[in-house]
């Protein structure tokens, strides 16, 4: 540690942590196609099975203060963050098979109760690990030219899931399947728990240099009381505004990448099912050069609020002109390499480059969040001489999880309005213009409320890169004296 205060991490120490949350990410790609589980095995309807799932995110929410104040109150000899990471990537692979191998063959009449009490378990497992990518990134380093590299490695590793799955999905287990089998279920879920299993043990070994008491907060243990949470809540401003921007933003992601938006987006309004697949694969690379420079010069050198405008602004522009190129040009004809294809033409250009554009952009403002819950937590120690990691990310992630908990109902409501009460769009619907219309809705109106939320929020939030740095010097201050009068 410097004399500042200030400890950096090995850059492998950051890139192999930043895979904890690719992990838990992998069960939620898993978990995206949930609904039509509920509707096809269980036997629920279509807005039922919306509102059950968001049930399941409000309780996901409801159990993150309780698990983050146990996070805050443990130290133990396999450190802070370790003994969740652990603990809850096998509960979610336990739970996340019997989910799909188990609910559908309990007694009709008890297959709901079955599933709700699955699920509300496989979720205590995934706030145990999702905790910890925000909590442990106040011990990881407190450089804020470095706490932004994070980012980097984090939105690389999503950039390449988000291609990767798409394709796993339809391009090969869809066509494999033919429908959303037992057989479809379960092959997803042995890739899912292998690949989140290996990402988890990486990220266990690479955080274990810096799971000590020595980079926490202050240096020393802090006494936390349940009712720190609304006094927190209530005068952290950083915090705040980072909850009405990242809650925003997140229910439009989770709105966007749902499963039957993506069907109703590729498989009806475009008539190309195996363009979800593709279009993820050609923007994967150039989105990561943009998350790159975005997050490598604007956050580092510029700071991280500015990195979050960034990406706000170009993410609304960019979202405005995808909805007027779905009308101004033929999406039908949106075609890749392969079979089928005869050429470049102009909507799969536009749409293409204006894809890539608003990915990068988004990924921005969207990656960057996580570094910035620790700004958050350090403001905490600054402002109150509490460290609270546990506390301010699963603050955070209650009110995060409350609001993009409505992701499944939005879609489930959308889909009923235009007709769909008894089964979901599917890829042999015909196309209409609802469809589209709806398409459009989740797939580009929601992300624009949420970016524009983002520059309001931008707008209050105090945690400048130059107040951070001053941030830093404080709690090093602070920490000098504390040892002082020890001695």
């Amino acid at each position: 540690m410097n004399q500042n205060g200030v400890h950096r991490a090995k850059l492998l120490q950051i890139a192999g942590f930043a895979l904890n949350n690719t992990a838990t990410n992998l069960y939620l790609f898993f978990m995206n196609f949930i609904s039509y589980y509920l509707v096809g095995f269980v036997g629920v309807g279509v807005v039922l099975a919306s509102t059950i799932i968001m049930n399941m995110r409000i309780w996901d929410g409801v159990t993150d203060p309780f698990i983050g104040y146990v996070v805050d109150k443990t130290d133990s000899k396999f450190g802070k963050n370790r003994p969740f990471m652990l603990v809850g990537n096998i509960i979610l692979a336990v739970f996340s098979f019997l989910i799909v191998h188990v609910t559908h063959i309990a007694p009709e009449k008890s297959r709901l109760l079955v599933f709700i009490v699955l699920y509300m378990i496989y979720i205590i497992g995934y706030t145990f690990q999702c905790v910890v990518t925000k909590s442990a990134q106040t011990c990881l380093t407190n450089d804020p030219k470095q706490r932004p590299m994070f980012t980097i490695f984090d939105g690389i590793y999503n950039t390449i899931l988000f291609a990767a799955i798409p394709v796993l999905v339809f391009q090969n287990l869809i066509p494999k399947y033919g429908k959303f089998t037992e057989e479809f279920y379960h092959e997803f879920w042995i890739i899912t728990a292998v690949i989140s299993g290996i990402f988890t043990i990486i990220a266990i070994i690479a955080i274990s240099g810096k799971d000590r008491t020595e980079f926490f907060g202050l240096g020393k243990p802090t006494k936390i009381r349940l009712r720190d949470y609304w006094e927190v809540l209530s005068k952290n401003r950083a915090i705040q505004m980072l909850v009405v921007s990242a809650s925003t933003d997140k229910l439009a992601i989770t709105t966007q990448t749902n499963a039957v938006v993506v069907i109703m987006v590729y498989s009806i309004v475009c008539g190309n099912t195996a363009a979800g697949g593709q279009v993820a694969a050609y923007t994967a690379i150039p989105t990561a050069l943009m998350l790159f420079f975005g997050v490598g010069y604007i956050a580092r050198y510029l700071g991280q609020r500015k990195a979050m405008l960034f990406g706000s602004i170009g993410g609304l522009i960019t979202c405005i002109l995808s909805i007027a190129s779905f009308y101004v040009f033929d999406p039908t004809t949106l075609r890749f390499p392969g079979e089928g294809f005869t050429g470049w033409n102009t909507f799969t250009i536009v749409f293409l480059v204006l894809f890539l554009l608003m990915k990068g952009f988004t990924g921005v403002s969207g990656n960057i969040v996580i570094p910035m819950t620790a700004d958050c937590a350090d403001y905490e120690v600054y402002r109150s001489g509490k460290y609270v990691p546990g506390l301010m990310g699963t603050l955070f992630s209650f009110v995060d999880k409350l609001i993009s908990s409505l992701g499944a109902t939005i879609v489930g409501l959308c889909c009923a309005a235009i007709g769909f009460k008894d089964a979901l769009p599917t890829v042999d619907t015909p196309m209409s213009p609802a469809i589209k219309a709806v398409a459009m809705f989740c797939m580009y109106g929601l992300l624009i409320i949420g970016l524009v939320c983002n520059l309001i929020a931008m707008k209050f939030y105090p945690l400048t890169k130059e107040k951070m740095e001053s941030i830093q010097a404080e709690i090093a201050e602070i920490k000098k004296k504390s040892q002082n009068e020890a001695v």
